[in-house]
């Protein structure tokens, strides 16, 4: 029987892997494993992967099949410091985060990071692109590694930029 936390971390990205569904009809799925299948010191697998087995073992996300750039990661946990993204401090935890999912991400990949904090709300922390458009009450946060993200309320980001996410996740898309 998998530990609590394990649940709820499955609980979570299945419900990621519904709404994503849900928003582009295609299907989106939980990944079996982790994506330290691929990341660190194990991406030299990649180099004897077919394309659509690097997806399944990227991230957190196996994204529909139009999404061959996308990676994302999926966080359930009780508490945040949200205080020290408005200080404009360094957050450990979210550096961790970002770490974990940009070692398994390929340079022209989208990498996002769906958040659920308990009592507190969805997230997302995506990198930021020049056709998105952050919604009111989002905060840019600056990686010390990775530049500049965008820190969201999930259902608000998803409504400005849809499009643009799918977009971005194309093998095709332009960096416009």
């Amino acid at each position: 029987m998998p530990s609590p936390q394990k649940a709820k971390g499955a609980s979570w990205e299945r419900e990621i892997s519904q709404f994503l569904t849900d928003r582009y009809g295609e299907h989106f799925m939980r990944a079996p494993g982790s994506g330290a299948y691929v990341g660190g010191t194990n991406s030299v697998r990649k180099q004897v992967m077919h394309e659509n087995t690097i997806r399944v073992f990227k991230g957190d996300i196996v994204p529909g099949e139009s999404f061959s750039k996308l990676n994302i990661e999926a966080k359930s946990y009780k508490d945040f410091p949200f205080h020290q993204l408005f200080l404009n401090k360094t957050v450990k935890q979210l550096e961790d985060w970002i770490d974990q999912a940009m070692t398994v991400a390929d340079p022209d990949d989208l990498t996002m990071l769906f958040l659920k904090f308990t009592r507190k709300g969805t997230f997302i922390v995506t990198q930021t692109r020049p056709l998105f458009m952050a919604p009111a009450g989002s905060i840019q946060y600056q990686s010390e590694k990775y530049g500049t993200w965008i820190f969201s309320e999930l259902n608000g980001f998803f409504e400005l930029n849809s499009h643009h996410v799918k977009t971005y996740s194309q093998n095709t898309h332009t960096s416009a």
